[in-house]
Parts: C-alpha cells; sequence; structure tokens
C-alpha cells in the first residue's frame, strides 16, 4: 500500500515544504482567490476558476514547480460525496508533498483525509510499474493515527477481494487472517476439511467439500473479556461457479470477489484491534469454494445444520447463506452483545439499492436510526430494509424445515429471513454488500471495494454496542 500521508514522526515531512490545496464550492471563489497574490488570482481568473464539481487549477511558477492547487467541488445541495471528493486529488495529482490550506465549512478535514487515502489506492500486485501516489500532510489531526489504521484496513480489504482466486483460495485466505492475529496478538482457531462433520458445521462442509481446498471455519479472538462482545461474521467463497446450478460466462466473472464479506470482516476486525477498542471482539471467517466435482452438493438434496434445522437445496448457488447459516450458530453460542455479518449474498440487492448502497438488516429496531445516522456523516452509506417475516412462505418446502432459495421475489428479504433462522434470537445485523465498484468515482476506483465499515466503526467507537 503506497502511504497517502506523512504522520508526525516523520521528520522528512516536517522538515519539508508542501503544495498548498484550497477546495471551495462556487459560492467560496471570491473569498478564496482574495486570499491569493495578485499573479495567482489573476492565473485562477484567467482559467476561470469557478468552484465547479471536479475542476483542477495547478499553479506553477517559472521554474516549473507547483505553487498552488485549486479544486472545485460544486454546491452543496448537489455534493452527495463532501470530503471524500478528495480522493480525486489523490488519484489525479503528480505525486509530491501537499496540505490542506482551506476546505469548505461544511467539510471536517478528518473525512478529507480519509477521502485522499481511499483515493490513494491501485491494486498492482500483479503490474511491473506500481503506482506512486501524492502524499498530503495531516501531522496536525489528533486523529492521525486512527485515520491511517482505518485507511490501511481498507486498502487491505480491497487488496483481498482484487486477488484472483488463484492466489486467494481457502488456505490463502485463511493465511490472511492468520497475518491479522499476528499483527494483534489474537487468538486463531481453525475447523477444516472432514473436521467440519465432526465439529457440527455440516452445511460449510457441504459446500465447499467439491473443492481442492478444504472448506474450513476460521475463528480470531481478541480483547479483554471484561469489555462487551462482538461477533463479526464474514462469507468467505473464494470463487462461485455457482455449483451444479452453474452460472453464465458473464455471471461467473467477477466471482473472485465473492469472499467480500469475509474481505469486510476482516477490514473492521483491523480498524478495531488497530485502534485498540473497548471491544471483545470474535471473527468468524466462513471459508469455502463453491466448485463443481463428483462430489458436489446438488439441487434436491437436504442438509441438516449446526442449529438442529434441515434445508432442502434449491438452488446451488444459494450457497453463501448456507455457510453464514452454521456460522453465525456459532456466533451466537457466546452470547454476544451483537453479531454482525457480511456478505456479498444476492444480486437482488443490487436491483433493489444499486451497486453503492447496501441493504442491512436487523432484528433490533432500535439499531437502525444510530447506524444510518453515522454511516451517512461518514458518507458510507447504508439503507434499511425489512425482515418481512410473511415473505418466509416463498422458503418453504414439504420435506425439510426450509428451503434455501426463494424464487424470483424480494430476493435480498428472503436471503435475510433465511439467515435470521441461525441467529436464535441474538441481537444481529446482516450486510447484503457488493464487494465491487464496476466504474470509478471519487475515492472509489473500480474493481473491489469496502461498504459501510467507516460509519460502523465509528458507530462502535462511540458506544453503539450500549444501544443494543
Amino acid at each position: 500500500m503506497n502511504s497517502f500521508y506523512r504522520k508526525t514522526e516523520d521528520n522528512r515531512a516536517e522538515d519539508s515544504s508542501s503544495i498548498p490545496i484550497r477546495i471551495c464550492r462556487p459560492v467560496d471563489v471570491d473569498t478564496v482567490l482574495a486570499q491569493l497574490p495578485e499573479d495567482q488570482r489573476a492565473y485562477a481568473e484567467a482559467k476561470e476558476f469557478s468552484g465547479a464539481e471536479g475542476q483542477l487549477i495547478i499553479i506553477s511558477a517559472s521554474t516549473g514547480d507547483v505553487m498552488l492547487v485549486l479544486y472545485g467541488v460544486g454546491p452543496a445541495d448537489q455534493d452527495d460525496l463532501g470530503p471524500i471528493r478528495c480522493g480525486n486529488l489523490a488519484s489525479r495529482l503528480k505525486p509530491n508533498l501537499y496540505e490542506f490550506h482551506s476546505l469548505p465549512a461544511d467539510w471536517d478535514e478528518s473525512l478529507a483525509a480519509i477521502g485522499w487515502g481511499l483515493g490513494a489506492y491501485k491494486f498492482d500486485r500483479y503490474l511491473k510499474d506500481k503506482k506512486t501516489f501524492p502524499v498530503v500532510k495531516i501531522a496536525h489531526l489528533d486523529d492521525a493515527d486512527e485515520i491511517d489504521n482505518i485507511i490501511r484496513a481498507v486498502h487491505t480489504g480491497r487488496d483481498l477481494i482484487n486477488t484472483p482466486s488463484n492466489d486467494m483460495g481457502p488456505i490463502a485466505l485463511e493465511g490472511a487472517a492468520r497475518s491479522l492475529a499476528s499483527e494483534f496478538s489474537a487468538t486463531v482457531n481453525v475447523i477444516e476439511g472432514e473436521a467440519l462433520i465432526a465439529e457440527n458445521y455440516p452445511m460449510i462442509h457441504a459446500v465447499g467439500r467439491a473443492a481442492h481446498e478444504a472448506p474450513r471455519l476460521v475463528e480470531l479472538n481478541w480483547g479483554d473479556d471484561s469489555h462487551p462482545r462482538l461477533a463479526i461474521a464474514g462469507k468467505g467463497i473464494t470463487f462461485d461457479t455457482g455449483g451444479v446450478n452453474i452460472k453464465s460466462a458473464s455471471g461467473a466473472r467477477i466471482m473472485k470477489k465473492d469472499m467480500g464479506g469475509a474481505a469486510h470482516a476482516i477490514a473492521l476486525a483491523h480498524m478495531i484491534m488497530a485502534n485498540n477498542l473497548p471491544i471483545r471482539l470474535h471473527l468468524l471467517l466462513a471459508i469455502a469454494e463453491n466448485a463443481v466435482s463428483s462430489g458436489a452438493y446438488r439441487p434436491g438434496d437436504i442438509l441438516p445444520s449446526r442449529a438442529g434445522k434441515t434445508v432442502e437445496i434449491d438452488n446451488t448457488d444459494a450457497e453463501g447463506r448456507l455457510v453464514l447459516g452454521d456460522t453465525l450458530t456459532r456466533a451466537g453460542e457466546d452470547d454476544p452483545a451483537l453479531i454482525i455479518d457480511f456478505a456479498t449474498l444476492t444480486g437482488a440487492a443490487r436491483v433493489a439499492l444499486g451497486p453503492n448502497l447496501p441493504p442491512f438488516f436487523t432484528n433490533r429496531e432500535n439499531l437502525v436510526a444510530p447506524v444510518m445516522r453515522e454511516t451517512t456523516a461518514a458518507h458510507d452509506p447504508v439503507w434499511n430494509m425489512p425482515l418481512w417475516a410473511p415473505y418466509m412462505r416463498y422458503l418453504s418446502s414439504p420435506i425439510a424445515d426450509m428451503k434455501n432459495a426463494g424464487g424470483g421475489f424480494a430476493g435480498c428479504i428472503t436471503a435475510a429471513l433465511f439467515l435470521e433462522q441461525f441467529v436464535l434470537g441474538k441481537p444481529w445485523m446482516h450486510f447484503d454488500v457488493y464487494g465491487w465498484n464496476p466504474s470509478s468515482r471519487p475515492g472509489h476506483p473500480p474493481g473491489g471495494e469496502i461498504f459501510a465499515l467507516r460509519g460502523l466503526y465509528n458507530w462502535l467507537k462511540s458506544g453503539g454496542l450500549e444501544e443494543v
């Protein structure tokens, strides 16, 4: 990961001069220009700087050295990204050392720095030429270390999703969890292959048993037992063929991202541990490859589950909810204050809300408003969807307790209702994330993406578990 700013201990940055950046809206242009030396103001006026969204003016000296950056972000009532727009600067400016000298009055500088860090990302593991990003000074900010930890967590999650499945199979994804545990002195327990049957995780085993790398449940524990317990579960399907109900060529093309739920869970755990939140953390990753072979599970099969419920397989491409079902049951056994799960679960969620707005579900209504408030404030939004109990009829089976898929209607709701059956009444939130940017936006380059976590982190930091 390329560094996106210099911290106080980096003496080179503190001893170096930086290039000022002035960011403004159209209403503030006259005020900003009035603060500039006459020659710079004249140049900006000649270039017709108006503060329009995305307008970038670079003012250089006769030597060619950059003296000032002016950046427009448009009117406030049309600005959905807010300070995250600084990610556009991180991707457009040439490598150098910069510093924010003025921002719109409604922007928070810490969030602007986070936006910069979100934009200072390129997945270049397989490229000969590596990208070098510009650097912004934020040493004066009290939360500089926290910002760094948040961005590093997001970049790590993006890297996991972007890595192709030949290098990010079940063994490698377990390795990522072990590396995280090692960094923060957490403990790890892994149940793998046939041991999943012996330890009563039959649905995880069934989904992954056809692959050349065995399925597994990875558990990480960290923190003080006196702190409230938080269980974070992630769907880690390292590649999804669809199983016997095989996907189309276009549907399979980016299924390396089907472990995006696990990447989200790892990234949130990283934020919590790196910033030492007073939380007793239990991270659970349900890891498998949904492959096709002679050992694959089939439509019409009936699977037992850790919760004691039987599940008729309607569609083998609805596998994520199966591995999460056993995992959620395990998560609840240690009586956590809250269970949060992340999964690239349904195409129906994308149809309902598009690629950039993840739906979330919870069985505790009082959590909806604070979570939406914090994610909105962080420009990391989510949208609450209902656990509409009457739709459980779509999951009815005449020969098992339920089916694993409910047909074409309300797909993200029926998937959430399926998961709810395995929470067994524990406080729970479910995030159906896409894990992918199909196109570029400021701070959000195309490819693997981490959604909702910055807002959730802020909610947890502010004592969210006390609201459960």
